[in-house]
């Protein structure tokens, strides 16, 4: 387990918000696709694609899952079809740990919540878990997923 303390910067975020069901999260990632091909956003080191993760899926009902699914922008979101909305992940101090593979169980998540963060001394921040997908796309394959996932301290 190779955890690092990063202090994660203010980031720019356009979003669309999914609740409910996490079987209907394709078609919300979907919108926020479409509308990055309109504003010409493609997948890059400036405009990355992050999920902000308020809940466990496996832990709530179905219909209380909320992810906000995000693609970091230098400008303010304007009023646009898709439902993508302005929001900020606040600058803070995190515990970053990658997960190599398949984002259908980031187990990373698990681990810096169920192992690293009892024996670390550290204190969850209120800000909740996000993710950060380094790579996405059709021509990605699930082998070749990373995700970095980064858990807000105090």
């Amino acid at each position: 387990m190779n955890v690092e303390i990063i202090n994660f910067p203010e980031t720019k975020i356009a979003v669309v918000e999914h609740f409910g069901l996490p079987s209907l999260e394709q078609e919300s990632i979907h919108r926020l696709i479409e509308w990055r091909k309109e504003n010409k956003l493609p997948p890059s080191e400036l405009h990355r694609s992050y999920g902000i993760h308020y809940n466990d899926p496996t832990k709530v009902l179905p219909s209380e899952y909320r992810v906000d699914l995000a693609v970091s922008v230098v400008n303010n979101v304007t009023e646009n079809t898709h439902g993508v909305v302005s929001k900020i992940i606040p600058a803070q101090r995190c515990a970053k740990l990658r997960h190599l593979g398949s984002r259908s169980n980031v187990i990373a998540a698990k681990t810096l919540y169920e192992e690293w963060l009892p024996s670390s001394n550290e204190k969850l921040a209120e800000f909740p878990i996000f993710f950060h997908y380094v790579n996405v796309g059709p021509q990605v394959s699930e082998s070749e997923m990373i995700t970095d996932v980064y858990l807000p301290i105090l």
